[in-house]
C-alpha cells in the first residue's frame, strides 16, 4: 500500500542509507519535506532533518502509529535499507494490522556502499556476491565455499572466530579480508588483512558496530581503488573561525576534501552606530559625487545593498560609476547584486594589490577625483594612503562594524586549547585576535593556515607557528592550500611505511618547533 498525498493514517518507512546523509534517495528527501512527524531510527540520522519543513515534530521512538491515526504524515527513518537485515518488517506488519497505509522506500545498503567507499568493488569479476548476518546462526563452512565476495554484517565482535571458522571450512588462510567501521562517514576506518593474520591485525583496532567484514579477492583492489579514505583531509576536524554567513561555501569546500568543518563565529557584523555617514554616501553616489566605488569585502557589498533597498534603489544606481573589488569573493557578491567590477587585482588580492593596479588620477580623463570606500570600522589605512598618493580624494565611510563574538561553548574551547582540532583556518588578522580572545590559543599540534602575509604576521605575534599560507588571498585558495598540505603529509607517511595520522592524533608528546 502506498500514497503520494495521504489524507488519512499513513507511515513512510524511509531507508536512511549507510551513514553519509548525502546518500539519501530523492524519494526519501521528498517524503521528509512533507512530514509532520519524523521518527529517528538513530541519532546519526539527525542531519537528514535538513530536508524537513520548519516545526516538524521529531520523536526518537514510541507509539508513532497514534500520530498517523490522528491524520499526521509520519516518516520513520530506518538504518540502511529497511528490508535488509532489519527489524522494520515487524513494524510494517503492525501498520498493516492497524489498517494504516504505508510506503517503504529502499535505502542504499551498507553491503555495497561501505565497500565502494572503502575502494573494494563488491562484485567485480566474481560469480557471486553473498551477504550474511552473523547475528543469526550461520554454518560458516558453507560460506567458506563462496567463490566471490562475502560480506558479513554484525560480526565484528566475533571477527577472529569467524575467520578461523572459514579457514576450517576450507577457505585459504591467505584470503584477503577487510574490516571497515563508520562506513561512508568521515569516521570510516578500514583494516586490510588476511584470514590467517586477522587476530594480529585486529588486536589494537578497537572496532565497534556498525562494521562490515569483507572476505574475498576484491579486497586486494583497495590499493588501486581507494578514493574516500585517501582524501587529503580525510577525517580532519577543521575550525572555521568566520562570520556565519561567510563560512558556508568554505565549509562545503573543506568537506569535499574529506574534512569535518566546525564553524565558530569570531566576528559579529553589525550596522554602524550612526547611520548618517552611510546615508550621505549613498546620496552622493546617486548624485554623481564619486568617480569610483571600491569594495574591500563582501560585507561592504551587503551593507551598501541593504542601504539601496532601504531607499528603493537597485544596481542601476551604479550607472556611470567605476567599481573596484579587492578579490574574487567580493567580486562575486557584486555580480550577485548585478554589478560587474571594472577593476579586480590580477595579482595579490589585498588593499596593496588593489592600489598596485589602480590608475592615477588624471584631470583630463577623470571628471571627478573622489572615491567612495564603504568599509569596516577597523580597516587599515593602506588603501586610503595609496589612493591619496595617486591623486584621488577618498571618502572612507564606516559601512559596518565588526565586533567580537561571544565565546564558543566549553567543549569547543577545550578542543581548541587541547589539540582536538587538526587545523584552524584564519582568513584575517581580526579572526586571529578574536579567536584567541574568546577561546584561547590553538594547541601546538594544530595546523595553522592563514590567508596571507599580514594574517601570518598577526598569528606569529600571538606565538602561533604558521604551517600553511594561501597563494592567493581568498578563502577558497586557503582551503586548497590546506588540502595540498594534508596530501603531502599523507604521502610522506605512506612512503615511510607508516599509517597516515591526523595532527590531533599526535598531540601526546608532540612539540611544535619554533621558527
Amino acid at each position: 500500500m502506498s500514497s503520494d498525498s495521504p489524507t488519512s493514517a499513513f507511515v513512510a518507512f524511509v531507508g536512511a542509507g549507510p551513514g553519509d546523509p548525502n546518500l539519501l534517495t530523492l524519494r526519501g528527501a521528498e517524503l521528509l519535506s512533507k512530514a509532520d512527524v519524523v521518527v529517528l531510527g538513530d541519532e546519526s540520522h539527525g542531519p537528514l532533518l535538513r530536508h524537513c519543513r520548519e516545526g516538524v515534530h521529531v520523536v526518537s521512538d514510541g507509539d508513532y502509529l497514534k500520530h498517523a491515526k490522528a491524520g499526521q504524515f509520519v516518516v520513520r527513518l530506518c538504518e540502511g535499507d529497511p528490508m535488509l537485515f532489519s527489524s522494520i518488517v515487524e513494524e510494517v506488519a503492525a501498520c498493516a494490522a492497524a489498517e494504516v497505509d504505508f510506503e517503504v522506500v529502499p535505502g542504499v545498503p551498507p553491503a555495497t556502499a561501505v565497500l565502494t567507499y572503502a575502494g573494494i568493488p563488491p562484485a567485480a569479476s566474481v560469480p557471486e556476491f553473498r551477504v550474511v548476518d552473523a547475528a543469526q546462526e550461520q554454518d560458516w563452512s558453507s560460506h567458506a565455499a563462496c567463490p566471490g565476495t562475502l560480506v558479513i554484517y554484525n560480526g565484528v565482535a566475533e571477527a577472529v572466530a569467524i575467520g578461523k571458522a572459514l579457514i576450517s571450512g576450507g577457505k585459504p588462510d591467505s584470503t584477503p579480508v577487510a574490516v571497515s567501521s563508520g562506513g561512508t562517514t568521515t569516521e570510516q576506518y578500514t583494516v586490510v588483512s588476511t584470514l590467517g593474520r586477522l587476530q594480529a591485525d585486529l588486536k589494537h583496532a578497537g572496532f565497534t558496530e556498525p562494521a562490515l567484514i569483507v572476505v574475498g579477492e576484491a579486497v586486494g583492489l583497495r590499493d588501486k581503488l581507494s578514493w574516500f579514505e585517501t582524501k587529503p583531509l580525510f577525517g580532519w576536524r577543521v575550525l572555521v573561525p568566520r562570520t556565519k554567513e561567510q563560512s558556508k561555501s568554505l565549509s562545503e569546500q573543506l568537506m569535499s576534501y574529506g574534512a569535518v568543518p566546525e564553524e565558530v563565529p569570531t566576528i559579529s557584523v553589525e550596522p554602524p552606530r550612526t547611520p548618517q555617514q552611510m546615508d550621505r554616501a549613498i546620496k552622493g553616489l546617486v548624485t554623481g559625487r564619486y568617480e569610483w566605488v571600491a569594495f574591500t569585502s563582501a560585507n561592504a557589498v551587503k551593507a551598501v545593498r541593504e542601504k539601496f533597498e532601504e531607499y528603493g534603489l537597485d544596481a542601476r544606481a551604479f550607472a556611470g560609476l567605476k567599481v573596484a573589488a579587492v578579490g574574487d569573493a567580493t567580486a562575486r557578491a557584486l555580480v550577485d547584486f548585478g554589478v560587474k567590477p571594472d577593476l579586480l587585482p590580477s595579482g595579490e588580492q589585498s588593499s596593496e594589490g588593489l592600489v598596485a593596479e589602480w590608475p592615477p588620477y588624471d584631470s583630463m580623463l577623470d571628471p571627478i577625483n573622489r572615491v567612495l570606500l564603504p568599509r569596516a570600522d577597523i580597516s587599515t589605512d593602506t588603501l586610503v594612503a595609496g589612493l591619496t598618493e595617486l591623486g584621488w580624494e577618498c571618502d572612507d565611510v564606516t559601512a559596518y562594524r565588526t565586533v567580537r563574538a561571544a565565546p564558543p561553548p566549553a567543549p569547543i574551547r577545550e578542543a581548541i586549547k587541547g589539540g582536538g582540532f587538526d587545523a584552524v583556518l584564519f582568513t584575517s588578522s581580526s579572526t586571529v585576535r578574536n579567536l584567541v580572545g574568546i577561546a584561547g590559543k590553538p594547541h601546538n599540534v594544530t595546523v595553522i593556515a592563514v590567508i596571507g602575509p599580514q594574517t601570518a604576521k598577526t598569528a606569529e605575534e600571538f606565538g602561533l607557528r604558521v604551517d600553511v599560507m594561501a597563494d592567493k588571498a581568498s578563502a577558497s585558495a586557503l582551503a586548497a592550500a590546506l588540502a595540498a598540505y594534508g596530501a603531502e603529509q599523507r604521502q610522506a607517511a605512506v612512503l615511510a611505511g607508516d599509517t597516515p595520522r591526523r595532527p590531533s592524533q599526535n598531540r601526546r608528546g608532540a612539540r611544535r618547533r619554533a621558527k
